[in-house]
């Protein structure tokens, strides 16, 4: 009889290659929003344009719609490590034309919308070959783990970002707060060069495939037998397209409507606490071992993340908002580091990074319709109501993935 050996505690932070990774990802993800603020703010005061700031937002997801699947399938087939390093130096090539753009006040429409797409694009390409790398690091067991702490810093990142940000600005101002903003990016790209190549050998599997765009719509087809899989991968769409960004952008709305938004404190309390809850959750979760990587897991989660969205746009309490916005964020950050590792689990060793990279096409991509969707409902019914409509979408949704899966299962019990 063998034992089974459970997961180390933070195995991913333990590890010589992936701890030094984890910082420097969530360094990298700071320069990701540090450079949206910067930039949202300066193409506001140059151009006062509405259709630019919701280009601003599918400009930045829709890159993971269109190109996740086949940046996957070349995760799949190259180094990693390289694909990554193509990532970063295509983030600090944007950032340091901003800060010529902003230097010269040369900045055109045009340009700012090519600058946009190519932060965009440089998302879209790191995401699978991180998940690839993350999967080389670690073992089977500790997969979920390393995941989920990867989650963790990355929201680290985005917790940070608005802050650092806002001090560049303030105290650089755009120009030089830009240019400094590549220095974010420089760790994750010398670390890459430190790092061993594994070239996803302990599957005994290297891609030779050629890849196209259209491998996405192929690679559904193939996986599409494994109920699990598609249900986690249907889940993280639901996700983006129920809620997506739109419970970040609205904050502001719901700090007014509480009471809370004249003086500031409120708006930053609420923002704090939706992203205090990704991080805190994460290592909480991590320490505790709570949650098992499984699908009720994901569902359980994923309903909780629905339930807390409508909770924060229907309630008149700033303490409620609070603490529904930080379990929220719990929520969200075991639904999707959790189903993120179930389907690296799942997923055949020949299409790992395509199956990853379909992931994140639903699981990112998908955010481009949810800006569409609460651009239209807001309009017509008001922003708290198009957010617990999202949140309330959420829940029937995982709902319903959870009666399929369920009913499955039942069918092949009886057969066997």
């Amino acid at each position: 009889m063998t034992s089974v050996v459970a997961p180390r505690r933070f195995a991913a932070l333990r590890d010589r290659h992936s701890r030094p990774y984890l910082f420097t990802a969530g360094l990298s993800m700071m320069g990701d929003n540090i450079e949206h603020v910067i930039t949202y703010w300066v193409l506001w005061q140059e151009f006062h344009s509405p259709a630019l700031v919701g280009f601003e937002v599918i400009s930045h997801w829709l890159p993971f719609l269109l190109l996740s699947v086949w940046f996957g399938g070349l995760a799949e087939k190259y180094d990693c490590r390289r694909l990554i390093q193509i990532a970063q130096g295509l983030f600090m090539l944007v950032s340091v034309c901003w800060g010529v753009l902003f230097l010269t006040g040369t900045l055109q429409v045009w340009e700012a919308c090519v600058l946009l797409v190519l932060h965009g694009c440089a998302g879209a390409l790191w995401a699978p070959a991180e998940q690839l790398l993350l999967h080389d690091f670690a073992e089977p067991a500790e997969l979920p783990g390393a995941v989920r702490m990867n989650a963790t810093f990355r929201s680290l990142g985005i917790l940070a970002g608005p802050v650092v940000g806002s001090a560049l600005l303030l105290g650089l101002g755009p120009t030089w707060g830009i240019l400094a903003n590549v220095l974010f990016y420089l760790p994750m790209t010398l670390v890459m060069l430190r790092t061993p190549y594994t070239g996803h050998t302990r599957d005994g599997y290297v891609q030779r495939a050629r890849l196209t765009i259209l491998d996405g719509f192929r690679t559904l087809r193939q996986v599409g037998n494994d109920r699990v899989l598609v249900a986690m991968i249907v889940l993280a769409g639901l996700v983006a397209l129920c809620v997506g960004g739109s419970l970040q952008v609205s904050i502001p709305s719901f700090a007014d409507a509480l009471g809370a938004g004249s003086a500031g404190l409120g708006y930053g309390v609420l923002l704090f606490a939706n992203g205090a809850g990704g991080v805190l959750g994460g290592f909480l979760l991590e320490a505790t071992g709570a949650l098992k990587p499984n699908t009720r897991v994901v569902i359980v989660t994923t309903v909780l993340f629905g339930v807390t969205t409508a909770a924060v746009a229907l309630t008149g309490s700033f303490a409620v908002a609070v603490v529904v916005l930080f379990v929220g964020g719990v929520a969200n950050l075991a639904s999707t580091s959790i189903g993120q590792a179930v389907v690296q689990l799942r997923a055949p060793v020949e299409q790992r990074g395509r199956v990853v990279g379909v992931y994140n096409m639903f699981g990112s991509g998908l955010r481009t319709g949810n800006g569409v969707t609460l651009a239209v409902l807001g309009a017509a019914l008001g922003v708290g109501t198009a957010v617990w409509i999202g949140g309330a979408a959420l829940v029937l949704g995982a709902v319903v993935v959870a009666v399929v899966i369920g009913a499955a299962g039942r069918r092949r019990s009886r057969r066997a």
